[in-house]
């Protein structure tokens, strides 16, 4: 089953199946952008649109998602009062050229896209110098055995998430950003709230 294939059937539950979970979790993340007047800022995986609540007012946002049906939930929460474009598109091959955005957010993204390592590279590119992507996901600790989250992976992989994500692996591929802050989130430190920055 495609990722659009098993989101679309999703999309109708997934506010039910995460949004209490998450909720202040990403507002926290949120709180991190600070002052972003004028700025533009790209929320990748933006699904049904659990974080266009935390948005900070002042910025122009882009938020982007592969499947329509997580848009068309999404849009329902944009305020006349806020500057959010909602575009279908793919996380590993954003069309958008290169240094176009201030900063980038990636809420539960990276752990479920069948390449991470690629759509981390994507975010780098599309970032100015001196841009931060804020980053909101589960991954695995290097070395770390996680026998369960690694056995579960080949079935729920297929049909939402992956659970074996290192992300020390996943910034390989994108040498031009740097660690700024990387701390527990949730679930003993499963979740992580990671900050990047573009040098």
């Amino acid at each position: 089953m495609s990722l659009r294939t098993s989101y679309s059937l999703i999309a109708p539950f997934y506010d039910l199946a995460i949004d209490r979970f998450s909720r202040e979790l990403r507002r926290r993340s949120l709180q991190r952008l600070g002052t972003v007047e004028g700025q533009s800022i790209l929320v990748t995986g933006i699904g049904t649109g659990l974080d266009i609540p935390y948005l900070p007012q002042g910025a122009s946002y882009t938020g982007i998602d592969l499947t329509p049906a997580m848009l068309k939930r999404a849009q329902r929460l944009v305020g006349p009062e806020q500057d959010i474009s909602l575009e279908t598109g793919d996380a590993m091959q954003l069309p958008y050229e290169d240094e176009h955005f201030d900063a980038i957010v990636m809420h539960l993204i990276l752990a479920v896209v069948p390449e991470p390592r690629r759509a981390l590279s994507e975010a780098a590119r599309v970032l100015k110098p001196g841009g931060r992507v804020l980053i909101l996901d589960k991954f695995l600790r290097r070395g770390e055995l996680a026998l369960g989250r690694r056995l579960i992976n080949p079935l729920i992989s297929r049909l939402a998430t992956r659970t074996d994500v290192v992300f020390e692996d996943v910034l390989k591929a994108a040498p031009g950003l740097r660690i700024r802050s990387d701390e527990a989130a949730a679930a003993g430190g499963w979740f992580r709230h990671i900050e990047l920055d573009k040098a």
